[in-house]
């Protein structure tokens, strides 16, 4: 009997073993796949062309393409993603502020210079009286559109706001009276262009190339490299500094995946400095 119940121990200790090692196995096995959520372009483009310097470092990473800007970081938060690229600085602070999610920049990728597209009219200074633009309804960009004409000298803002901090509010001279139409998501404005809605409207770069729009081509203003708004890789907060997402950072910055930035998009996305 007792010989039986020691052979039974044995066999309960080894299962417990060995259920050890297959997670500590699994472990090691999550600590070199990484999962990130992009915008199809040129975010899921760019991850594309890290893929090999990842896998050179023995990484597994998994790109899962999502076209709107609200789910990626709702995955994040959530943990349904290790990381996400598709946003800047100043509208994941928003972000952050309003749902409360625990996710942190773990460094600066790429630019993508917005612009402004109009059928009607070839420079900003050409806008009419009580002109339409059509922008998305990210308030976190509200100063970022606004710089186009405070640039032109068209609107002026309060003293002492930063202009990636400004919000239409914050407007205190508009000569031409010029009109913000915020009623769509980001991903539409494409089509409001085709449509030939309004005067003018102001389109990601993202959604812009997806669209077969050439931001330095088909614009009638552009951003410049002086924008703070630089896209970033976001992790959860407290693991930026992990040893995978440094890695996945240095990739995306890399001087290979610089030069397919410089090549592939002709200006329409720029590396962050």
């Amino acid at each position: 009997m007792k010989k039986v119940l020691s052979l039974a121990l044995i066999l309960v200790l080894g299962v417990v073993l060995a259920a050890c090692g297959n997670k500590d196995s699994a472990g090691g096995s999550d600590d070199k796949k990484i999962v990130v959520g992009a915008s199809p372009a040129p975010h899921a483009e760019i991850l594309e062309e890290a893929k090999p310097i990842l896998k050179d470092e023995g990484y597994d990473l998994e790109i899962k393409t999502i076209n709107d800007y609200t789910t990626p970081n709702k995955l994040l938060d959530a943990g349904e993603l290790d990381a996400n690229f598709f946003q800047h600085t100043p509208y994941l602070d928003k972000e952050k502020e309003d749902k409360g999610y625990k996710i942190e920049s773990a460094g600066n990728v790429h630019l993508e210079p917005m612009a402004v597209y109009s059928q009607k009219y070839d420079s900003l200074k050409d806008l009419p009286d009580n002109a339409e633009i059509f922008v998305s309804n990210n308030p976190a960009e509200q100063g970022r559109f606004l710089k186009f004409f405070v640039d032109e000298g068209l609107i002026k803002i309060k003293d002492g706001v930063k202009i990636q901090d400004a919000t239409f509010d914050d407007i205190v001279e508009n000569k031409k009276n010029i009109k913000f139409n915020d009623n769509q998501a980001a991903e539409f404005l494409p089509k409001t262009y085709q449509n030939n809605e309004g005067d003018a409207v102001i389109i990601n770069s993202n959604f812009a190339i997806d669209n077969g729009l050439k931001p330095l081509e088909d614009s009638i203003a552009v951003e410049d490299e002086s924008s703070p708004f630089a896209n970033i890789l976001a992790v959860q907060e407290g693991h930026k500094d992990d040893q995978k997402f440094q890695d996945l950072l240095k990739a995306v910055q890399s001087q290979e995946v610089r030069h397919y930035i410089e090549d592939e998009f002709d200006g329409a996305v720029i590396p962050a400095k």
